[in-house]
């Protein structure tokens, strides 16, 4: 895999956890 294809998918991993994190817990992030 090369570093750029390593680093898309950290970020898309890390925006994935965020919107599922947004969304069950609203009370928390607004």
């Amino acid at each position: 895999m090369s570093p750029i294809l390593a680093s898309a998918a950290v970020v898309a991993l890390l925006l994935a956890a965020y919107l599922v994190v947004a969304m069950l817990a609203p009370e928390w992030f607004g």
